[in-house]
């Protein structure tokens, strides 16, 4: 019989909504039945495509003796914390504030007000690794709660003051200038793995907004070392196994320090921003590579994670059947790793040489890589110049014939495929317009500037209402239960940016505004700081407030870069008053963890180009303007605001008004810091303009 979930749009929860536990989902209802039973609650938190939490489930929630006790103990909440990232952070600062270290699946017992008092995140059926079994840990809760009352309220007690107290009025320092910039590039540089690319050790995950920020300081400054650092991480990704060699699209991360065994599931997040980077390469040096893994991923996206109704799915599992017991047990990477045996199954009829060649390019092997004697596809490392081109320049991918890729492709679709998670999150909807916008214009790829068009009138439609409040979540096109927060809001303005941008179609960057308007009077206190709710969302024992990065951008910087851009199109000053005033967090956090600013050290390198103002006029269809709008969208220069329209057009936007044809031809307009250039019609000036000028 099912449970209470069988009713809610997650797809994370819809597979718990069999289970005998008696879960609820997070509702003032849950916490009123805790009271009415003087009962713990136990609040367990995960998401669809994580591995853990799904062996958990497995193991534990399955269990019908373990969920009679639960039942008869606990009140038992599950939450999806792509669906409430707000829940999400607050209980997770006060895993990693107890134990050190956090993950999924998230495991926290409080009381009937929300306060915790013990954490933990996986537990197993049975006791190992120095860890008590899920049964014995309910058992030691239980206890507790009914022999040690006080002693465990005011544990609660405690830690729900100490979460709260982390809160208060900022004085902001000024945003970054050229030293702080400079001194994050250093900071970075020795953090850097010149070897294998990327920073830090095992395990790796794409860091993706300190590229932004790398390819950005670049742009402004010349500087050859920020530049090498992103072609070497971006390299050593597109070779490793956490890149799909034949599918395209990433993995969430490496769980080595080489890239090449991935934790397997694929995230819209990664991809989308992924696919940007890749996009802004190929702007700054040109290589082949650069462009095809760009637009493999964003093919990826489209193939792969587009739903029915035009937005883009969460995830891909990173688990699947077994292709020798399609019936069995789900196997993590089941569907990604191949024996030697398998590829010459798939290349029966190739000859020898061949195949023997493809085993030796894609590291398949009879030891494996991964387990069982089971291979991940990757190439073979970078040529020692580390431009991650072959010796004449082609992309080392080419060597893989195309008659190989193609029976090995078809060979895994015969596979049993992962589980996909369709639930549409606005903020990841957000990148993913950008990314694919981008894509477009700069690949000449009209039908991902359409399918980024798509996806943005999904979330007008379903996701945004009158008065551009916004639902974090849908599922086949019905609204979820949360409400959006910061990242949505920012993310989504930054998606709509980036449609004005390329289609000229004002109605993008007015609702834009639309949305940063809510983020001014519903996000940001007094003191100039964003939080990630609402000022009139639920309450809990915290509201969570967050300028580190994660996996995606904080919602506080990508809503400062959001507020940025939309100065330069509107002319308005107190957008940009707010976004420097904002930005200050990031001079106080980069020097601590650069790592974790990325964004925002990249909203800075556009604060400090300006950033760019370019507007171009003509008539639809003239080829001259056309041109002039692709040199403009094709440009490096930091977080550039382009604008392309008609001349003399009154409503226009104001970034457009009052631009004059010069000789009756298309025309383009750079401004910069209040002081504008002389007009030009020639493409190639106007790409001279935006061209870095280092100080």
């Amino acid at each position: 019989m099912a449970n209470r979930l069988a009713e809610e749009t997650s797809p994370y929860l819809l597979q718990h909504a069999d289970n005998p536990v008696d879960w609820w989902p997070w509702s003032p209802e849950a916490f009123e039945e805790a009271r009415r039973r003087d009962l713990p609650v136990l609040l367990s938190v995960g998401y669809s495509s994580c591995h853990w939490c799904h062996v958990m489930a497995r193991e534990s929630f399955a269990d019908p003796d373990v969920a009679a006790y639960l039942n008869d103990r606990f009140v038992a909440i599950k939450v999806d914390r792509e669906e409430r990232p707000d829940v999400d952070s607050v209980y997770m600062d006060a895993v990693q504030a107890a134990t050190g270290q956090g993950g999924w699946p998230m495991t926290v017992f409080m009381n009937a007000e929300g306060e915790p008092f013990y954490f933990g995140t996986y537990f197993p059926p049975e006791p190992r690794h120095g860890m008590p079994s899920f049964r014995q840990l309910l058992e030691g809760v239980h206890t507790a709660w009914t022999e040690r009352r006080e002693e465990v309220g005011n544990v609660a007690g405690r830690i729900a003051r100490d979460l709260a107290g982390r809160q208060g009025p900022r004085d902001f320092p000024p945003p970054p200038g050229p030293a702080e910039q400079a001194a994050a590039l250093l900071q970075l540089s020795r953090e850097f793995d010149a070897a294998r690319g990327g920073f830090g050790g095992a395990p790796k995950f794409p860091p993706s907004m300190v590229l932004e920020f790398l390819l950005r300081h670049h742009a402004r400054t010349g500087a050859d070392g920020a530049l090498e650092m992103v072609r070497r991480t971006c390299d050593a990704m597109a070779r490793g196994g956490i890149h799909d060699q034949l599918g395209g699209g990433f993995a969430r991360y490496s769980v080595d320090a080489e890239w090449t065994v991935p934790h397997f599931e694929k995230m819209l997040y990664d991809n989308a921003l992924l696919c940007r980077v890749y996009t802004h390469l190929w702007r700054a040096d040109g290589t082949s590579r650069a462009r095809r893994v760009a637009l493999d991923t964003a093919d990826f996206m489209i193939r792969e994670l587009r739903t029915p109704e035009g937005g883009f799915a969460s995830a891909l599992d990173a688990d699947s059947a077994d292709p020798a017991d399609p019936d069995g047990p789900h196997v993590e990477g089941a569907y990604y790793a191949w024996t030697p045996a398998e590829v010459r199954e798939a290349l029966d009829g190739i000859d020898e040489e061949t195949v023997t060649a493809a085993l030796d390019l894609l590291g398949v092997t009879e030891e494996g890589t991964f387990e069982e004697g089971r291979s991940v596809l990757r190439l073979p490392p970078a040529p020692r110049d580390g431009t991650g081109e072959g010796a004449e320049g082609e992309d080392p991918a080419e060597a893989l014939p195309v008659e190989v890729r193609r029976r090995l492709l078809a060979a895994r679709d015969r596979r049993p495929r992962p589980g996909r998670d369709d639930k549409v999150v606005a903020a990841w909807n957000g990148l993913a317009i950008a990314a694919l916008a981008e894509a477009g214009v700069c690949f000449d790829r009209p039908d991902l500037v359409e399918a980024a068009e798509r996806a943005a009138d999904l979330l007008v439609g379903r996701h945004m209402d009158a008065d551009g409040r916004l639902t974090r979540t849908s599922l086949g096109g019905e609204p979820g239960r949360g409400a959006g927060v910061l990242e949505d809001y920012a993310d989504v303005a930054e998606g709509f940016h980036a449609l004005y941008a390329v289609t000229g179609e004002s109605a993008w960057l007015d609702l834009a505004g639309t949305l940063l308007e809510v983020v001014l009077t519903r996000f940001r206190d007094a003191d100039g700081s964003l939080h990630d709710t609402a000022d009139d969302a639920e309450r809990l024992i915290r509201r969570p407030q967050d300028p580190t990065d994660g996996a995606t951008p904080s919602g506080w910087t990508a809503a400062t870069g959001a507020l940025l851009t939309h100065a330069a199109h509107t002319g308005e000053p107190r957008y940009r008053e707010a976004a420097e005033r904002a930005l200050g967090i990031v001079t106080a956090l980069a020097p601590r963890a650069p790592r974790f600013a990325g964004w925002g050290l990249a909203v800075a390198e556009a604060a400090l180009d300006g950033p760019r103002e370019v507007a171009v006029v003509g008539p639809p269809g003239d080829p001259l303007r056309a041109e002039l709008h692709r040199v403009a969208l094709r440009s490096t220069a930091p977080g550039a605001a382009v604008a392309v329209g008609e001349p003399d057009d009154t409503g226009a936007t104001p970034l457009l008004r009052d631009r004059p044809l010069r000789g009756g031809r298309a025309t383009a307009y750079v401004c910069r810091n209040f002081v504008c250039s002389a007009p030009t019609t020639d493409p190639g000036e106007l790409a001279e303009r935006l061209r870095p000028d280092p100080a």
